[in-house]
């Protein structure tokens, strides 16, 4: 039923799936990642509950059953601004007991009562973020995340990204919008996406007292530290001492978990082999926005200014492969880690599929030769640390790289890919 020209999503296979298991699938995700361009591909029929010259919407608050009425799948775009839709929904699942009746969509959770009954075996998820590189064009997915899971893959392409590049898509992010169009000034739109974000203060409801500087400084802090591990006191000390603003852990931790509310940041997970040795392992998150070009937004950046500050560069490419290493990852039915225990050896990324099987990943912005040697010593070190009596040796060990042209296979077995040439 969509009338423009569409561009195919990862989540396009898991949201067909579930529609053929599932009685209503619910697609959620931030705002213009995509949700309802995706949603009106599989729809026959929708309304849009933010449409405001849609006469109906004043009834359906009244009578929210109305939503229902239409040529199925019907998709309800923004459900949760009536959330008593979603126990309409499920009652009519119940009722008829057929499957593919609803999509439901929505950047956010229910802001105050949460739906008298979870949806559990009725309802699915599909979870959907802005564009990777593969989905965005940007990369020509020569090398492929899962065939690396089988043993002597072999590994070649070619990429033609230069720092100057990936500077121009992390500033731009994979916003689809921007994706389109092709903008000058790629940073344009993210940094309207958070003004408009921060300023709009009933995204921040159930908050006892809300500050747009002290969300501001939050992000800021967030995006100075993406991609890495940190606690909620480091957090706080770091507003503190970069922008004065006096901000306490509870406010930051409220203000953070409305940014998860609304599908703006999130958390990789520390992964727990078992190990040869007794070292401990560090369980702290990793956090990052849920676009690089938030990052970049939020430090008031530019392409250039990433170009002229290699850690600050590092760390947003960093965000940037572990956006695109989940969306692979959970197209090919894995989850995303990462590994740091207290001796201070890490891996950037684990994935790990649900047979046992993973990957253990470096990701490094250049492509200089002693950084690729630094990174490849890393990933034996980490590797010699698994006890594979008692679980899976690696399927591969992999640098990601920033700038690499070739994707190739070295030596001692390491791959070398640069993200412009990764798919799932």
């Amino acid at each position: 039923m969509a009338t423009s020209e569409y561009i195919p999503r990862l989540a396009d296979k898991e949201l067909e799936e579930k529609l053929e298991n599932f009685g209503a699938v619910n697609i959620v995700g931030c705002k213009w990642c995509g949700k309802t361009r995706t949603a009106k591909e599989f729809a026959k029929s929708y309304i849009e509950l933010e449409n405001p010259d849609d006469k109906s919407i004043a009834l359906i608050k009244s009578e929210p059953s109305l939503a229902l009425k239409g040529e199925r799948p019907r998709l309800i775009d923004e459900w949760q601004d009536v959330k008593e839709i979603w126990d309409a929904v499920r009652y009519d699942v119940d009722k008829s007991g057929e499957v593919g009746q609803f999509i439901l969509t929505g950047s956010s959770t229910p802001r105050k009562e949460k739906p008298k009954h979870s949806g559990a075996g009725r309802i699915a998820d599909v979870v959907m973020r802005p564009m990777s590189l593969f989905e965005s064009g940007d990369s020509n997915g020569a090398v492929s995340l899962g065939s690396l899971f089988e043993s002597k893959t072999k590994v070649e392409g070619e990429s033609s990204h230069k720092l100057g590049d990936i500077a121009y898509l992390c500033a731009r992010g994979g916003w689809p919008s921007s994706v389109v169009h092709k903008p000058k000034n790629p940073s344009l739109l993210p940094r309207e996406y958070l003004k408009k974000l921060v300023n709009r203060e009933d995204s921040f409801e159930g908050l006892d007292y809300y500050s747009p500087g002290r969300m501001q400084a939050l992000l800021r802090s967030i995006a100075r530290k993406t991609a890495t591990p940190i606690r909620i006191a480091t957090t706080v000390n770091d507003i503190v001492q970069n922008t004065g603003t006096r901000i306490t852990d509870v406010t930051v931790t409220s203000y953070l978990s409305v940014l998860e509310r609304l599908y703006l940041i999130e958390d990789v997970e520390a992964w727990s082999p078992r190990l040869r040795s007794k070292t401990d392992i560090r369980t702290t998150k990793k956090r990052f926005l849920v676009d690089p070009s938030l990052a970049v937004a939020s430090l008031y950046a530019s392409e250039s200014d990433l170009l002229s500050d290699a850690e600050t560069f590092g760390l947003i490419f960093e965000s940037m492969a572990l956006r695109d290493l989940r969306v692979y990852s959970e197209a090919i039915g894995g989850e995303l880690f990462y590994y740091r225990d207290k001796n201070g050896l890490e891996c950037d990324a684990i994935v790990h599929l649900m047979n046992g099987k993973w990957g253990a990943i470096e990701i490094k912005l250049g492509s200089a030769e002693e950084t690729i040697e630094t990174a490849a010593a890393s990933l034996h070190s980490f590797a010699a640390q698994i006890d594979t009596d008692s679980m899976n040796a690696p399927s591969f060990l992999m640098i990601l790289s920033g700038d690499s042209k070739y994707a190739y296979r070295r030596e001692d077995g390491i791959c070398v890919v640069p993200l412009g040439c990764l798919k799932p």
